[in-house]
């Protein structure tokens, strides 16, 4: 199910297209049939070996998942259906999973809109209920599933996301100056990687920022930094803190043009309230970037011993945390190496072949009941 294929930039989308890419490139004898709501999407794996491209059409995305879906399950003969997001139908005639990339709307509900609080209330459990597994991005998220949704942990799989191999290989020098100059970077610069919403703490991460940033004459760059839902006021932040000259906004950047972004960093800030598995965490411990994160839920997993953890509600904190990572050098040089070497644990190929692994277990289990997805 790929209905959100081209939804907003962030970190589902990337997962989506590089779990896509990696399952193709494992070359197995499964025949792949991708469901796209966007026609315009059709051709884009044009060519691939064993893949089938359909386009859908529904009114509504509750059209789409619970009508369109399920019939073109029935008719297209498929054995497993997959989201790489959340939702499946729940008439759907064959096994089904789904990815879980975190709950926050139960850790901190006030984060989200109301209709979507709605929806993790009545349709989200149902889901659970429904699907015959669940894949989780990270530990904290398994746990979550279980706790909030009271599904057994035999139906829970922990899959960790991968990291493109483009953040591990260092950009060449021109290459350096070529994405400096086009996005007129300065010579030194703290960085944000992604959407803004509440969940990503973006106020007080300027808050903190304006404490140290301006007095170093370190600019902070927002790479991405769109209002994604309900934090239109936070991107006002700088102008209200008299700091707006210190802050420059690129927007969404490719991988490639990122992987440079990582690489001329003095840091990667993320102290979130809430990451399940954060992209941008690992993506800056493959590119050498020291990294500064929230001591809590998935950062804290992934990055703890090769990260600078500070404690998101603290503004105190997160500049303490910013000062660290300036100003000590030998701290700089021990978290570029650990997280190096963190951040190989990570790659697509082991996603996709272990996802693929939790499909095929489900497939099996239809064949014979006592098969676990464990």
């Amino acid at each position: 199910m790929l209905r959100h294929y081209d939804q907003h930039g962030g970190g589902v989308k990337v997962y989506t297209s590089r779990l896509m890419r990696a399952l193709l490139d494992l070359r197995t004898e499964h025949e792949f049939v991708l469901l796209y709501r966007n026609p315009d999407l059709l051709g884009t794996y044009a060519g691939e070996h064993g893949v089938e491209e359909v386009a859908l059409a529904a009114r509504s995305i509750l059209g789409w998942d619970q009508l369109a879906v399920p019939e073109a399950v029935q008719r297209l003969g498929i054995d497993v259906l997959f989201n790489p997001k959340y939702s499946i139908p729940l008439r759907a005639r064959c096994r089904t999973v789904w990815v879980c990339h975190g709950l926050d709307w139960y850790v901190m509900p006030w984060g989200s809109k109301l209709l979507d609080r709605l929806s993790h209330r009545f349709l989200v459990p149902q889901y659970a209920r429904k699907a015959d597994a669940i894949v989780a991005v990270s530990e904290v998220t398994r746990r979550h599933v279980m706790e909030y949704l009271a599904v057994p942990p035999e139906r829970v799989a922990t899959v960790y996301s991968g990291v493109d191999d483009v953040f591990r290989r260092p950009p060449a020098e021109s290459r350096l100056r070529e994405i400096r100059t086009k996005y007129s970077l300065p010579e030194r610069f703290l960085l944000y990687a992604g959407a803004i919403y509440p969940p990503k703490n973006f106020t007080r991460l300027v808050q903190a920022y304006a404490g140290v940033g301006p007095a170093r004459g370190i600019p902070l760059v927002i790479a991405g930094g769109e209002n994604r839902f309900l934090s239109e006021g936070e991107l006002r932040e700088p102008e209200t803190l008299g700091i707006k000259e210190w802050v420059r906004w690129p927007g969404w950047v490719e991988q490639e043009e990122l992987a440079g972004f990582y690489a001329m960093a003095e840091a990667l800030l993320l102290p979130s309230i809430f990451e399940s598995c954060g992209l941008p965490v690992l993506e800056a411990m493959a590119a050498g970037c020291p990294v500064v994160t929230a001591d809590r839920y998935g950062t804290k997993e992934l990055a703890e011993g090769a990260a600078v953890l500070v404690d998101p509600e603290s503004v105190e904190s997160i500049a303490i945390g910013i000062r660290r990572v300036l100003d000590d050098a030998g701290l700089r040089s021990e978290l570029v190496a650990a997280g190096r070497v963190r951040s190989r644990e990570f790659t697509w190929r082991r996603c996709a072949s272990q996802t693929l692994g939790v499909l095929e277990q489900v497939h099996a289990a239809s064949l014979s009941p006592a098969t676990s997805v464990s």
